[in-house]
């Protein structure tokens, strides 16, 4: 791959030698289209834990090129197709029979294929309609292979974070990845949180069917609506509705339900109008303790309800969250971290904007900014360690959608420490649809 850039570059740099300026736009964006492409085929072919990777990229780095961020959103749902003698072959081994033996119907051409399966439309023998993913033969083996390069990765990661300690990082992303791997796994989380938010307004979860499901296919109802490229087009109002539902559905699985659903990419939601969303993969959960949850709670305490600063750096102490910590003061630390809570620190209105995304980025890895030495000390616990998917690809969606909203407001229903009235009429709904079903904190 690095190759073909280069030829890529030769050719653009010839061209553009002696070109106008327009020309040698206009040849810099084919140079970026045509890179892009040949990547997104790579990391799509290559399937597994790489093109996790460019799924992420797609929707992380504000400054990427445009083209380059449109050549990898199509990793987050139409990565290149196994054949469909390949699924056949999956599902004969997994459920005894060919696909037209054990269902109704079953259509060849994949609805969307990912890093780790790929999932085609069916009908069940009793017109139940389906989705069904299969995972990639071979997939299991090429992410252990990635798993075993961590070591190396981490190596050199501890040499430029010298506060960070890559053993947990490492067991923890290890753990979750290989449950990944595992469709009863998914299986189980995914009935959790289907079981829990039967009957939500505007969240869905498609049930499980366990009798047409295994370790490498897993069957569930078919959800309806469009995709993350056509909620874009919806207006100002819609896209608010739509991300109002994404956050509450990201926080309330914290703190209500004791579970992150760990891969928030836009491939994985599907939107109707009202901000219905239904979310469909969860093969990637974190489930937390009781302690876990209330280390979360006391910082946010701390830092976002009684704006003591010294008291959140006490727990951040204890958390282990800082080595060297006596280098810096209270008020360094408050500073650095502050910002990973704006959102919720005023009671206003507050747009999620790009610079914002942007920002939370550079604070985990911009080791040349005025952070340098306080990002090098940084140690997370392990199991914060999925969660922050929230700050570096959440509210990376939540930016491209312009959203808007008092989310204070809105984390103060959810949070169990305050258990805030409802604040919009979303929230007015969901406090209906908890009393009638008698959901209660955890």
């Amino acid at each position: 791959m690095g190759a073909r850039a280069g030829v890529n570059y030769a050719g653009f740099s010839a061209r553009s030698a002696l070109a106008s300026e327009d020309r040698r736009i206009e040849l810099r964006q084919e140079f970026e289209l045509r890179t892009a492409e040949q990547v997104a085929e790579a990391l799509g072919n290559m399937k597994g834990a790489l093109m996790k990777v460019g799924q992420m990229a797609s929707y992380l780095d504000q400054g990427l090129p445009e083209p380059v961020r449109e050549a990898l959103a199509e990793l987050q749902s139409n990565a290149p197709p196994m054949s469909f003698d390949l699924v056949r072959e999956v599902i004969r081994a997994e459920l005894g029979a060919d696909p037209d033996e054990i269902f109704a119907s079953f259509d060849p051409m994949p609805l969307a294929a990912a890093s780790i399966g790929q999932v085609h439309r069916a009908v069940t023998t009793i017109g139940h309609q389906v989705v069904v993913k299969v995972q990639y033969p071979g997939v299991d083996v090429a992410i252990q292979a990635d798993l075993d390069n961590t070591d190396l990765l981490f190596g050199a990661l501890g040499m430029l974070f010298p506060g960070l300690d890559p053993a947990p990082i490492v067991a923890e992303l290890r753990a979750r990845i290989l449950e990944e791997l595992d469709y009863r796994n998914e299986a189980r989380n995914q009935t959790l949180f289907a079981a829990y938010y039967e009957g939500h307004p505007t969240i869905s979860v498609p049930r499980v069917h366990p009798e047409l499901s295994t370790g490498r296919v897993l069957t569930t109802a078919f959800a309806d609506g469009v995709g993350w490229a056509e909620l874009l087009t919806w207006s100002d109002a819609e896209r608010n509705l739509a991300a109002e539902t994404i956050y509450r559905y990201a926080f309330t699985g914290i703190y209500r339900l004791g579970v992150f659903n760990g891969d928030p990419h836009p491939g994985n939601y599907l939107f109707r109008p009202g901000g219905h969303v239904a979310f469909l993969d969860y093969g990637l959960c974190r489930r937390f303790t009781a302690d876990e949850v209330t280390s979360f709670a006391e910082l946010i305490q701390a830092m976002v309800i009684d704006g003591d600063v010294s008291r959140f750096r006490r727990i951040m102490d204890r958390l282990g969250f800082l080595t060297k910590a006596d280098r810096f003061s209270d008020e360094e630390v408050g500073e650095y971290m502050r910002h990973f809570y704006e959102l919720v620190l005023s009671d206003e209105p507050l747009e999620v904007t790009p610079e914002y995304a942007s920002e939370i980025v550079r604070r985990y890895f911009d080791l040349s900014g005025p952070y340098a030495e306080l990002i090098r000390s940084v140690n997370l616990p392990a199991y914060m360690v999925i969660v922050q998917r929230i700050n570096l690809g959440l509210f990376a969606l939540l930016a491209e959608l312009g959203a808007t909203a008092n989310w204070r407001r809105i984390c103060e229903e959810i949070w169990p420490f305050v258990g805030g009235a409802p604040s919009t009429p979303m929230g007015e709904r969901i406090a209906e649809w908890q009393r009638i079903t008698g959901h209660t904190v955890r």
